[in-house]
């Protein structure tokens, strides 16, 4: 079976190139997809945008009709980095409707955005508008389709938006492995979280994460697993510093969908961060991601 892929060509929401945020990336990743035969028709998928009901169960209804009226405050469109247009609303809510229907292909399905895990309950930040990971739980969970949920969440800098939104879930259990010294300064706890020094390397890096994973999956029935495959640890990243190489990337992936789909649990797979300057290396960069979860289709 092919993987199932979710992507929706308003991704792009059309910043100029030289933007902080490489909005780019998101058609260069599908040209990186169909170059190496994994967008097939027959498994891509395109989402609607996410109902304002499934963005309230996570976010708080006053900053969700920000959102869609295109009318957040000045403060926090400095907070999240850029301002929340039209394009900008309208790409943030199909990327949130893509994690929740990658999710509901899974088995194993990826989203092509997604990821987004700095927006907290009550507004966004960091370069993320909607949290679609926090909202897409809560809407399963909502919908009885899932009982317990595991977010592994290996983007350089810490899910502190994900935390908070869902902290007081029980059914939820977020994890989250990061840099020490990156982005954001005050974290939110997660569940479990481990922080990584500076310039780790991948052997350090895929010791750590060996260790860990065999301790997530004993700690309840997970139903299905939330990866946040971030690239922005890449040595190359201008925003990440643990040093991991393309290899390391790919061991990462594998090691984590392998050991999930290993023992039958679904998972469902979002692009996290990325922010080289090369934007077609970083569309490569992110294209692993998918490489990896297709031998696991």
């Amino acid at each position: 079976m092919p993987l199932q892929i979710v992507h929706h060509p308003d991704y792009d929401a059309g910043f100029a190139v030289n933007h902080r945020f490489p909005m780019s990336k998101y058609p260069l990743l599908m040209d990186a997809l169909r170059a190496r035969g994994l967008a097939r028709p027959e498994a891509l998928n395109m989402p609607e945008a996410a109902r304002p009901s499934w963005l309230k169960l996570a976010h708080a209804a006053d900053y969700v009709d920000q959102v869609l009226a295109c009318d957040v405050p000045v403060r926090i469109e400095r907070e999240i980095g850029f301002p929340i247009g039209q394009r900008v609303s309208l790409r943030a809510q199909l990327a949130t409707a893509g994690t929740v229907l990658a999710a509901r292909l899974a088995g194993i399905a990826c989203n092509t955005a997604g990821g987004s895990h700095h927006a907290r309950r009550a507004q966004g930040a960091g370069f993320c508008t909607l949290n679609d990971v926090a909202v897409a739980a809560l809407v399963l969970l909502a919908e009885a389709a899932v009982q317990n949920i595991l977010v592994v969440d290996l983007d350089v800098h810490q899910g502190d938006g994900t935390a908070d939104i869902l902290n007081d879930e029980p059914r939820v259990f977020t994890f989250s492995m990061h840099g020490d010294r990156n982005y954001p300064a005050r974290k939110i706890a997660s569940d479990h979280d481990i922080a990584l020094h500076d310039g780790t390397g991948d052997a350090a890096y895929l010791e750590r994460l060996g260790a860990i994973l065999p301790e997530l999956s004993v700690r309840a029935r997970w139903d299905l697993v939330f990866y946040n495959a971030g690239v922005d640890v890449h040595a190359e990243d201008r925003l990440g510093r643990l040093s991991l190489t393309d290899d390391g990337l790919r061991a990462r992936d594998d090691m984590v969908i392998r050991h999930f789909r290993t023992l039958g649990i679904p998972v469902c797979g979002v692009i996290g961060g990325g922010y080289s300057t090369d934007v077609a290396a970083l569309a490569a960069r992110h294209a692993i991601l998918f490489e990896v979860a297709a031998a696991y289709a």
